[in-house]
């Protein structure tokens, strides 16, 4: 790991800056869209917009990396997400935030592919894992610290909309000036959606739901916080407090999930998530539970989308997995387009608790098929370990740590 270090630190710490501000706007827009009066309808277009965005730019933004090159994308999508976040306050409409939000998922989208693809060129074939797990790790942390920032200026002023711009600008500085030189790139092909389904109904079922409960969940939770009145400090805690779940949880649910069917894994996750949420939707708990809720919710939430794709891959050979993970990747993505325009609606419907209504109601569907796919199929040979991966990971970045962790378990194997 301290090889991985020594090489790819400016590509992390450039990543890290990147992902502090990244969260940051996303929390802060959902409070500042409250002050401005926004209803919570109106919030679930903004939201939901980045992830309109981003799935374009997964699609798009390898495109623009063949015709141009690495550093002339990094750079133009970098200048334009600095100019984005300056521009919210200045424009407090929240169509105009909408169209804002999906041209800061585009270049979001545009500049995690890049980053992924450089660090993949940095490590050899005996670190490439590690880099890349360390990549998703430094995601993490880096979200989990903005919103500790979050608390520090009034969010009805212009600072905290300026403190992510010149964090997303300086992101850049260790990126472009790091002594590794632009990889070529080779985008991901993915496989029919027909036959992935074939391969994994669950898989793709799966991906779709997870979409809208990580949009929910991310997009929605500040604006769930300014609904029922708390202070800006203890949403920040709240929304941390699920990225900290995924990142604790991660390794004890992948270590289970090597040893035992994993549809049963994501049977009873599901479950206990749906439990927890309906709780949280007809319950008035205190503050100091509502952070388990938090926890509980990250800490899965993240787990079972690792599993699916990992579940996914166990149907495979090894040269077909990353095609596979970069479908399961667009489900997901194109089923995070709906989750906050649901939850909005819940929301406008019957109250803050639709919020975890919604969520409740998609981890029933997947507890409930999950157990279902179990009555139709026997349990696969496990040809892949699981890997924690995120939502934010590109194809690349996910295809090459699946990768690297089948041949582990090919070398495990007497």
């Amino acid at each position: 790991m301290l090889k991985v270090l020594s090489h790819s630190w400016p590509l992390l710490m450039g990543v890290m800056l990147l992902m502090v501000g990244n969260g940051i706007q996303g929390t802060l827009l959902g409070i500042r869209g409250n002050l401005e009066g926004f209803t919570t309808y109106q919030l679930s277009y903004v939201m939901a917009a980045y992830f309109l965005g981003f799935l374009f730019g997964s699609w798009i933004a390898p495109k623009m990396i063949r015709r141009v090159g690495h550093v002339r994308v990094f750079a133009a999508l970098g200048s334009l997400i600095s100019a984005i976040i300056v521009i919210y306050p200045v424009f407090p409409d929240w169509m105009a935030w909408t169209a804002l939000r999906v041209l800061a998922g585009f270049c979001f989208s545009g500049i995690y592919i890049t980053a992924e693809s450089w660090i993949n060129n940095t490590a050899s074939n005996d670190t490439r894992g590690q880099a890349l797990s360390a990549y998703m790790i430094v995601q993490m942390l880096g979200i989990i610290a903005s919103q500790a920032l979050i608390n520090v200026p009034d969010p009805s002023g212009f600072a905290l909309f300026i403190i992510p711009s010149v964090l997303v600008s300086l992101a850049f500085m260790p990126i472009l000036l790091a002594p590794v030189p632009a990889p070529a790139f080779d985008s991901t092909r993915r496989l029919p959606f027909t036959e992935l389904f074939r391969i994994s109904p669950l898989g793709c079922v799966g991906m779709l739901l997870t979409g809208g409960v990580f949009s929910a969940m991310f997009g929605m939770a500040s604006v769930w916080g300014a609904q029922v009145g708390l202070s800006v400090r203890d949403i920040s805690i709240f929304v941390g407090a699920m990225y900290v779940g995924g990142l604790v949880l991660q390794y004890p649910i992948g270590l289970a999930s090597d040893r035992m069917d994993r549809r049963m894994l994501i049977t009873v996750l599901s479950a206990v998530a749906a439990a927890v949420m309906l709780m949280a939707a007809f319950v008035d708990l205190p503050f100091a539970a509502l952070i388990g809720v938090a926890v509980l919710l990250g800490g899965i939430t993240n787990p079972v989308y690792a599993l699916l794709i990992a579940y996914t891959n166990d149907f495979l050979p090894r040269e077909e997995m990353a095609a596979a993970s970069a479908g399961l990747i667009f489900l997901n993505g194109f089923g995070a387009i709906f989750g906050p325009l649901v939850t909005g609606w819940m929301m406008e419907t019957v109250g803050p608790s639709g919020f975890f209504l919604f969520i409740g109601v998609l981890f029933v569907l997947l507890s409930a098929y999950a157990m279902w796919r179990m009555t139709r199929r026997a349990a696969p040979s496990v040809t892949g370990a699981f890997r924690g991966v995120t939502p934010t990971a590109s194809p690349l970045a996910v295809g090459a740590v699946l990768d690297e962790a089948s041949v582990e378990v090919q070398a495990a194997r007497p």
